[in-house]
């Protein structure tokens, strides 16, 4: 049926996981920002400053898959991540592990656009993302953004 079909354990995207990855690679479908709006106003208001990797104008609250990538290679964790990206088998990694990865904040955020709670949410993640990342790189290169997010609206 579409791309993601078998990606993931069992077979089955479930709607809360779709938002979550979406959130995390192609944030302004779901955030209803579109390209064209500037990301900053003439005026910030200095009582909320949002993280910058939380208003990322590349895509996703971590700038994209190569934003996540490049997350968690920093966190330890380019061995898995390289993985999925290239041609062979894929590495699991730990949800905890992840979620230190992604950030806290960035995991609240999405906890609270799909309504699960972290740690389910890690869980799917964890569960999820090899064979995601693993279906958007079938030649082993990470596509352009423009790309991942056509694979999301397909």
């Amino acid at each position: 049926m579409g791309l993601f079909d078998n990606a993931v354990p069992g077979g089955n995207i479930t709607k809360p996981l779709m938002i979550a990855l979406g959130a995390l690679l192609v944030g302004k479908m779901l955030s209803g920002r579109s390209a064209e709006q500037p990301e900053q106003s003439a005026a910030p208001a200095p009582a909320a400053p949002a993280p910058t990797e939380t208003t990322s104008a590349d895509g996703g609250l971590l700038g994209g898959l190569g934003g996540l990538l490049d997350k968690l290679r920093d966190a330890g964790h380019g061995n898995a991540a390289d993985s999925w990206v290239g041609t062979g088998q894929n590495q699991s990694i730990n949800a905890n592990d992840l979620g230190t990865a992604i950030g806290p904040q960035v995991i609240r955020e999405i906890a609270q656009r799909t309504g699960l709670d972290e740690q389910e949410l890690l869980k799917q993640l964890s569960a999820a993302l090899p064979g995601i990342v693993d279906k958007l790189t079938p030649n082993g290169q990470v596509p352009q953004q423009h790309q991942v997010a056509s694979a999301f609206n397909s």
